[in-house]
């Protein structure tokens, strides 16, 4: 069985077993049922095709499939949006090879444009990611409120990483086993988007081979769309920070999404998110103050007399 005909069959199945005959509408009157939730032959009944059909489909054969029948499964199955694309995303991968896939893939660029706009943002800590939740760009105030995300080895930084490798991510997420699972949960959704994407199969399967909660995790087949929210973060150096959250995808760059969060006026989040802006302009302005140092250092060691004034492209002799 191919890997995609394996996520199909578990996705159907896991979504069937979460649905009783009462939820479904149908007559139950009592008696063992060897399922936990609608054998096959009732989600075919109310999908209107054939429980062989329906037999075939979840046994992971969704090639040439139509799109009316999709709709059906997922009524029957009472899907919501992230589940119905995800459907439809399986099903798309069933009609198409690994090598046409890759065509379609364009190399994830951070435009100039984008960058700006990330940096004019100064009150607002903004980041962009691609589907496998690298961050490949993040403004002043957005590298502030990660900070301990990228005290975490590795380049790019990678969400999914510290999640489950990092033991700073429980202390910096009070609601820990939420932010797991909605990690987990946008990787599986971006497997049904990129089947044949290698870094993201690399990423899952390092996942997957150290870290059992995320194997947990992975098996229930669960998805989302992390569009807006709430996200809690308990930060090192300013407390707890409850703020909101905006996901938008980048039009014009396929497969990057801009992440900016805010706090309400008035609330100890938004003074947070101020002291957390003077906090990260003081630690900037001492970088760089370091930086200046060590370049001077290394200057006036290789050459005591580099910074005495110039005439005539001659050294003067200080008075």
């Amino acid at each position: 069985m191919s890997s995609n005909n394996t996520d199909v069959r578990d996705f159907l199945v896991t979504r069937r077993a979460r649905i009783t005959p009462q939820q479904a509408g149908l007559q139950f009157y009592g008696g063992n049922r060897r399922v936990p939730g609608l054998r096959r032959e009732e989600v075919a009944m109310l999908a209107g095709v054939s429980a062989d059909y329906y037999t075939r489909l979840e046994k992971g054969n969704l090639a040439g499939v139509s799109d009316s029948v999709l709709e059906a499964i997922a009524g029957a199955l009472q899907l919501n949006e992230a589940e119905r694309l995800h459907l439809f995303d399986l099903a798309r991968t069933a009609n198409a090879s690994p090598a046409r896939a890759a065509r379609r893939r364009p190399a994830p660029e951070i435009r100039p444009g984008i960058r700006l706009i990330l940096d004019g943002m100064t009150d607002t800590p903004a980041f962009v990611r691609n589907g496998r939740l690298d961050i490949l760009a993040i403004n002043p105030l957005g590298r502030a409120l990660y900070s301990p995300l990228f005290a975490y080895p590795g380049s790019p930084s990678n969400l999914a990483r510290f999640n489950f490798f990092d033991p700073a991510a429980r202390d910096f997420y009070p609601g820990f086993e939420d932010s797991a699972r909605a990690t987990v949960e946008l990787l599986r959704t971006e497997a049904g988007r990129d089947p044949f994407n290698p870094s993201l199969t690399s990423l899952i399967g390092d996942l997957s081979t150290r870290s059992e909660e995320f194997r947990i995790l992975w098996a229930a087949q669960n998805v989302r769309l992390h569009r807006s929210g709430v996200k809690h973060f308990r930060h090192p150096v300013v407390g707890v920070l409850d703020l909101m959250f905006e996901a938008m995808a980048l039009e014009a760059d396929e497969g990057l999404t801009l992440t900016a969060y805010t706090a309400q006026p008035g609330t100890p989040s938004h003074d947070g998110l101020k002291l957390l802006a003077s906090w990260a302009a003081t630690h900037q302005a001492e970088d760089g103050q370091s930086h200046r140092s060590d370049a001077l250092e290394r200057v006036v060691g290789k050459d005591p007399g580099a910074l005495l004034p110039q005439a005539d492209g001659l050294r003067q002799t200080p008075y």
